[in-house]
């Protein structure tokens, strides 16, 4: 059965325990914090005050832009702090991000570098679980000296799942080898999942020793319901399509003339056209268009089988379209 999950909106800390003890209370079986406007850590400290029994992460902290030590500290602080209830979700960005907003170097080979922060991390929550020495030693990170003034010690709820997000198959196969979790790129499609990704998630698991069973895979999926949601969800698709490192996406599919006419009028900056080249076909290969009511039982026929947490892209908002999500909860469950 499928978890159905929630996106916390851009906002302020201060709405953020509202948001939280309604989405429990609406029945969501998570929430996922990102890094756009804010920082993705800060609202899971109270999310983790505020509520008893949502499970919330990170979907995505961009782990470039941060050292294997913070992110292993702030993770197993929300651990403790939520009994368990804490994922750690990164992603990698891409490199004009990296370099351009947030001044760090883009590695060499992203798959690599995020293989050993993945590494990094467990190997700090080791040392601190169980006493042992840290010693890891990789081509990004040699990381030696854990004094018992900066151990912060055993943790209740050590366990915490690590998810990691892409669109193309090196990290989909990072995933399988090495993460709990894999977070689909909300630009996708049913036969990209069954042809690109589960695949290279089952091929990197197997090399690992692991089954595709030991990652779950969380799907964020477009949905639209009215014109202003079409309007809307042709406007991230070309935007989403518009990048190079997602272009696959639309390749497997016959379109790639289309995503290059997208990054060039990208480029341009010509935005308000972008979602005029996103055609009916191409709309509803990649979102659920249809009426409200019958939103759940398209999302089923859709993901069944491939995705074992599933989200919307919309966010949910106390008091707006409270009926659609009451019916979408009860229908999916």
């Amino acid at each position: 059965m499928m978890k159905i999950d929630t996106t916390l909106s851009p906002t302020f800390l201060k709405s953020v325990p509202d948001l939280a003890r309604a989405a429990e209370a609406m029945g969501f079986d998570g929430i996922w914090t990102t890094e756009t406007q804010h920082d993705p850590f800060l609202p899971g400290a109270l999310i983790a005050e505020h509520t008893q029994n949502i499970h919330f992460g990170t979907a995505v902290a961009i782990s470039f832009a941060r050292s294997p030590a913070t992110m292993a500290y702030t993770a197993w602080d929300l651990a403790q702090a939520s009994k368990g209830r804490f994922i750690l979700g990164l992603g990698t960005q891409v490199k004009g991000h990296i370099e351009r907003r947030f001044g760090m170097s883009w590695p060499n080979s992203a798959v690599g570098k995020l293989r050993e922060q993945i590494g990094a991390i467990r190997a700090f929550w080791n040392t601190w679980q169980t006493g042992e020495r840290l010693n890891f030693r990789g081509e990004y990170y040699k990381l030696t000296l854990m004094s018992p003034f900066f151990n912060p010690g055993p943790n209740q709820y050590p366990d915490i799942p690590i998810y990691i997000a892409g669109v193309n198959t090196g990290l989909a196969r990072l995933a399988g080898e090495a993460a709990d979790g894999f977070h689909v790129h909300p630009l996708n499609s049913p036969r990209y999942l069954r042809e690109v990704i589960i695949p290279a998630i089952e091929d990197g698991a197997s090399q690992a020793g692991r089954s595709r069973s030991d990652v779950a895979i969380t799907v964020s999926a477009f949905v639209a319901t009215t014109p202003e949601d079409k309007y809307f969800t042709r406007q991230q698709i070309s935007f989403y399509a518009s990048t190079p490192s997602y272009r696959r996406v639309f390749e497997l599919h016959g379109w790639d003339e289309i995503a290059q006419q997208l990054s060039e009028l990208a480029a341009r900056g010509k935005w308000d056209e972008m979602p005029d080249l996103i055609s009916d076909e191409i709309l509803t290969t990649f979102a659920v268009v249809a009426a409200s009511e019958e939103v759940p039982y398209a999302l089923r026929e859709r993901y069944e089988g491939l995705a074992d947490r599933l989200g919307l892209y919309i966010p949910f908002i106390p008091e707006e379209r409270d009926e659609f999500w009451r019916h979408l909860l009860k229908e999916m469950a």
